[in-house]
């Protein structure tokens, strides 16, 4: 008679999980370079107003830049979304339902910043 000690978890790979806790930490330098760059401007542009402000944004290179950084937000926070509702909402209907309104949410910001990023 054999005894089975621990849990019968399905091991995948010997990097289960690195691909995702390398893409939060790219999408995080990603956000704070631009966070840095943007700090940057507004302290060299002069006095901040619509003008100044309305003026960062008018070159295209920077609604590109904002473009990727919105995406890598939205990524960044699927990732951390996931997570916590793999973790801690059990019932797979409910969270799948909480997964599948987590990406439309953030799917509509993104389609929103390219609105906002180019006035469609």
């Amino acid at each position: 008679m054999s005894v089975n000690y621990g849990s019968k978890r399905v091991v995948v790979g010997a990097h289960y999980g690195l691909r995702d806790w390398l893409a939060q930490r790219a999408t995080a330098a990603l956000m704070a370079i631009y966070a840095l760059l943007l700090v940057l401007l507004v302290l060299t542009g002069g006095p901040l107003g619509y003008d100044s402000w309305s003026g960062i944004f008018a070159a295209q290179w920077m609604r590109v830049a904002t473009f990727v950084v919105f995406v890598a937000i939205g990524w960044h926070a699927w990732l951390g979304m996931r997570d916590i509702l793999m973790d801690y909402v059990k019932p797979v209907g409910l969270r799948l339902a909480l997964q599948v309104g987590v990406i439309v949410w953030l799917v509509g910001c993104v389609g929103w910043a390219v609105q906002v990023l180019w006035r469609f």
